[in-house]
Order: C-alpha cells, then structure tokens, then sequence
C-alpha cells in the first residue's frame, strides 16, 4: 500500500495523508497535471471519476462527476490558488450540486499537495484543512479518509504502467 500514514488532527482541523512512491516527483506529478491519469485515480476504485474541466492555474478550476457502483453522480470541483509544477498544488476543494454549480451547503477544505524527492521515489504530502471540527466530522462520517486512502492506492498501479 502506498500511504503510509493517515493523521486526523481534530485541534488543527487537518487530515494529512502521507503516500511514498518509488516512481521519481514528475511522475508523480503527470497524475495530477494530465486530467486522463487524474482521473484513473482521483475517487475510490468504486466511484470512478470523471474530469469535465482541468485548469491547472492559478484561479482555474478543475471539475469532476464521481460515478457510483450503482449509477449515482457525485460533483465535485477544486478552485486552483497556488502550483508550482512538479512540487506543489494548492486549492480549495467542494462538492458540486446536480447542475455542476458549487454546492454552498457542503463544506470545502483547503487542500496542499506537496511532492518531494525521497530515498530513490517521491513522497507526497496531501494536507486538507477544515473551516470548523463540525465540517472536518461531516466529511469524516462521508469516508473521506478510506476514500483518499484507496484513491491514492491506486496511484501505485499508474506509475508502475507509465
């Protein structure tokens, strides 16, 4: 398994997820920057993600609908503020409602995604910052750690094909 560790800090209001990699930092880097790998593995293996829109700038946006086992649509959107290609993204990520619109009653988080050169791989760091500890308990009772930690679970099986 590649996440190595899962930290849920309730007094910060971060959840930190730790991944190390054998694959060098551009590699790992293409899986966010190309929207076709991103979504091979952004959203667990059973809802699939696909990308409508990928705007890796500052201010650009990128859009997604996660598809579940059963046919069910989840949306979701994240609102670009830093990159600094291959090391780090930051970007506020939110739920979209059933038209793509920003869903205003789901939290958002602010999330830094940081690569860097480890023993012959790449480690990534994915921090998600909550607004309140009510917010940070929603999205905890929705799955969000199993979930990134079987997204990024299959970080593993793309770099290994690349």
């Amino acid at each position: 398994m590649t996440v190595t560790s899962v930290d849920k800090d309730v007094d910060r209001l971060t959840l930190t997820v730790v991944a190390d990699f054998t694959a060098p930092v551009e590699k790992v880097w293409q899986l966010w920057a190309d929207p076709r790998q991103l979504e091979r593995w952004w959203g667990p293996p059973a809802y699939p993600a696909t990308v409508e829109e990928h705007d890796l700038t500052p201010g650009g946006e990128v859009t997604y609908v996660m598809t579940g086992p059963e046919g069910e649509k989840y949306g979701g959107w994240w609102r670009i503020a830093t990159l600094t290609p291959p090391t780090s993204l930051e970007f506020t990520d939110g739920f979209s409602d059933p038209d793509g619109r920003p869903n205003a009653e789901m939290p958002t988080t602010a999330v830094r995604m940081t690569l860097s050169e480890r023993e012959g791989g790449t480690r990534m760091e994915l921090r998600s910052v909550f607004d309140t500890r009510e917010q940070m308990e929603q999205l905890a009772e929705m799955g969000m750690a199993d979930g990134l930690r079987e997204s990024i679970g299959q970080m593993d099986g793309l770099l290994a094909a690349a």
